[in-house]
């Protein structure tokens, strides 16, 4: 049976369509539609319940441990700092993306609802008992993205409004303590906020009770973040896929230890089979996740991880895993029943970021 969040009855309170999300019962959307909550968090403040992430708690004395199983150099994290990095395995596949924080007694680590389980068994296995690792589950998650989501968290926490993009501070609103970092899924400046399951529903009903901020569901939100050509664990991320052909070499600590690292390393130097490509798609019809793409000459090359209509762009947008020899091409082809779909490479993000860097 799915699990509710602690905002489950101001979801239905406010019309939300519910469906089952990685174990929760979650909004898809809400009366005012899909289209008009992709739009209002471009341009205004949209606030979305992501409770079903996991929150993952250990102790500072973790971090050598953890420098092992993350693929990114940790030596410059720092109190107040994150990093967006991946646990991998032997085999040098992706088991989860995650970020992981440095509070100012311990490590925090968010990882995707659908992977906590799995996520804490790998850790357990790893790890020391001087880890302390700890499954939060008293703890809610909210989000404010947009580029309003400041002039409304000034209101509510000035200080937090001095962060930068991935830095974090542990704080209160309204007497409510809570720890909030510059963060966000979406592409836009925003913030994600950690805070007690007893305490989220009041705090969401306080930063929707500021005229610019619109609840916002999971239709939106894999929306926002395709348009911002970020990557979905089970789509572009899997156990299968690794890091370099899903286009995260930028992240990997060259140096590292971390498991499946002569596989990557090898990747990283004599280049991968396959590659993380963006597509805009001719036409209305989206293209979506499991669609064969032929080049062409009609041959089979790959196939589509993730496709949307994109109401910024006012087109379909796609991403896709490419035979590396074929990524060059600059047009490719889709099969969606009688159709043939012509498709364009180009690059990301399809929709800039504008992410608060300072």
């Amino acid at each position: 049976m799915a699990s509710t969040t602690s905002l489950y009855d101001l979801h239905i309170n406010l019309g939300a369509k519910m469906v089952e999300f990685a174990g929760h019962l979650l909004p898809i959307q809400f009366p005012s539609g899909i289209i008009k909550e992709v739009h209002h968090c471009r341009h205004s403040a949209g606030l979305f319940d992501i409770s079903h992430m996991g929150q993952i708690a250990f102790s500072l004395r973790a971090l050598p441990e953890l420098s092992m199983l993350l693929a990114s150099d940790l030596s410059s994290l720092q109190t107040g700092k994150q990093i967006y990095s991946v646990l991998t395995n032997e085999q040098g596949g992706i088991v989860d993306d995650v970020i992981l924080t440095q509070l100012s007694s311990s490590l925090l680590l968010i990882v995707n609802g659908a992977c906590k389980q799995k996520d804490i068994e790998h850790l357990s296995t790893h790890l020391s008992p001087k880890s302390r690792l700890e499954l939060l589950s008293d703890r809610a998650l909210l989000a404010l993205q947009g580029p309003l989501s400041a002039q409304v968290m000034s209101k509510l926490c000035p200080q937090a409004c001095e962060l930068n993009f991935m830095n974090a501070l542990e704080t209160k609103i309204n007497n409510w303590p809570c720890i909030i970092s510059r963060s966000g899924y979406s592409g836009e400046d925003g913030f994600e906020i950690a805070i007690a399951n007893e305490d989220a529903a009041a705090l969401a009903e306080l930063l929707l009770s500021f005229d610019v901020v619109m609840p916002i569901g999971l239709g939106a939100r894999d929306i926002l973040r395709l348009e911002a050509g970020l990557s979905l664990y089970g789509q572009e991320l899997s156990e299968t896929i690794s890091p370099v052909e899903a286009g995260l070499s930028w992240l990997l600590n060259k140096e590292g230890r971390f498991l499946g690292i002569d596989k990557i390393a090898s990747q990283f130097t004599n280049g991968a089979e396959r590659k993380k490509v963006a597509l805009l798609v001719d036409g209305k019809i989206p293209v979506r996740a499991g669609a064969i793409i032929q080049n062409s000459d009609g041959k089979e090359v790959g196939y589509i991880t993730s496709g949307v209509y994109s109401p910024t762009l006012n087109k379909p947008i796609a991403l896709a895993l490419i035979e590396n020899n074929q990524s060059q091409n600059e047009h490719f082809i889709a099969k969606i029943r009688q159709h043939k779909i012509n498709l364009h490479k180009t690059t990301l993000p399809f929709v800039p970021h504008r992410y608060h860097r300072g």
